[in-house]
């Protein structure tokens, strides 16, 4: 690797345009915390500056905004959310009063003298983060990752699975406070990182887009059923989760095996791939021909049809129960979700236990904390009345 530097006076003091190997910048290895899944670059606006700050990310520790020093590389923390405050001993223990000395009044900053292994403000005590590899229906070994509690984790428990794989977008496998109701409530939560997403190079990506799309749906599916039969997630206590394109594989592996799922949500889901891809004039469509398919093309066309949520749903079988969210706002046209709620209703076997529950909105939820904090409250008040309820 030849790396190509300006001119900056820090220790060595390097020739404009002068190739050098990465081994002749002495890279040292940054003292991160455990399971980091994530590492954001921040505004680093000052070229000549010796500080960098980055955003680090983690399934058990909340989002952590640190400056990184390049001259005695240490770090200090800027901003991290602390959810252990001292009024939540009684759910946690005491062992967390031990280090909570060492935190700010708002449990934010920490000095950069201070730092230990200790002193990131991870969750690690509380809920466990485990990875498998799990072969897919070619033989390709696809990574999934679990959260949980320590202190509810037992056999069988219920499980919500996530997925995205398009775009070549890394999922997003950071801490989230919302799933922590779910957590103390003994789920566990999965991340498949399915082919078509970008968290293992542009190969990875090519191998769920296009022609090959059906790849992202047997790997999601062969994530589901490995939870079931490793007993990790107790049979008829599985549900999805998908977003956007995520909503597309979803609602694909639900028409694959509508069996394996007790309930699914899915947000502003693209679900009627085929219709949404033959009018260019929609928004984006250009730009989802690289990554679905150009349907013109026979060969596309035959390969769209074959996952498209929208043209596979199976009649007269039972389905899980489903809770579709959609808003006039979004980029994927609000008829889809309409479009496909309708269908399912109609030609699926019809259980009232099971819903299949359209939420449609006329604001742009993303805008409003109030609003996303009540649409994620009742996706979660959804998952456990038709899970736990079993």
């Amino acid at each position: 690797m030849i790396v190509y530097y300006r001119t900056i006076t820090f220790r060595i003091q390097f020739i404009s345009q002068v190739p050098a190997h990465l081994s002749d910048f002495h890279p040292l290895d940054l003292p991160l915390p455990d399971h980091v899944c994530q590492i954001l670059s921040g505004p680093n606006y000052d070229y000549y500056s010796s500080t960098m700050r980055f955003t680090i990310s983690s399934p058990v520790m909340p989002d952590a905004v640190v400056d990184y020093n390049l001259l005695n590389g240490k770090w200090q923390i800027v901003q991290q959310q602390n959810m252990l405050h001292e009024r939540t001993k009684v759910l946690y223990g005491n062992a967390f009063a031990s280090s909570a000395g060492k935190l700010s009044s708002d449990g934010a900053d920490l000095s950069s003298e201070d730092l230990g292994d200790c002193d990131w403000n991870e969750l690690s005590e509380y809920y466990a983060c485990e990875y498998y590899d799990v072969p897919s229906k070619d033989g390709v070994l696809v990574p999934l990752t679990l959260v949980y509690s320590r202190k509810h984790k037992q056999e069988g428990n219920p499980g919500l699975l996530h997925g995205h794989g398009a775009y070549g977008e890394i999922l997003d496998k950071r801490w989230r406070s919302e799933l922590k109701s779910l957590l103390d409530r003994g789920w566990v939560i999965a991340y498949a990182d399915v082919r078509g997403g970008g968290g293992y190079g542009k190969e990875w990506h090519r191998d769920g887009a296009r022609t090959k799309k059906m790849n992202s749906i047997y790997d999601f599916v062969s994530c589901g059923e490995f939870l079931l039969e490793k007993g990790i997630i107790q049979e008829n206590k599985l549900a999805g989760w998908g977003y956007s394109a995520g909503g597309l594989l979803v609602a694909s592996a639900i028409n694959t095996r509508p069996d394996l799922f007790r309930a699914a949500v899915l947000k502003v889901p693209f679900l009627d791939v085929c219709n949404t891809l033959l009018h260019p004039i929609l928004p984006l469509t250009a730009i989802d021909y690289e990554e679905f398919g150009f349907p013109v093309d026979h060969e596309e066309f035959l390969s769209i049809k074959k996952y498209s949520p929208y043209d596979n749903i199976q009649k007269d079988v039972p389905y899980p129960a489903v809770f579709v969210t959609s808003s006039f706002n979004t980029r994927f046209g609000v008829w889809e979700a309409a479009k496909w709620v309708a269908k399912v209703r109609e030609l699926t076997q019809y259980d009232p236990e099971r819903p299949v529950i359209l939420n449609l909105t006329t604001d742009v939820v993303e805008e409003s904390k109030y609003l996303e904090t009540k649409e994620l409250a009742t996706e979660t008040a959804f998952l456990i009345k038709m899970v736990n309820n079993t």
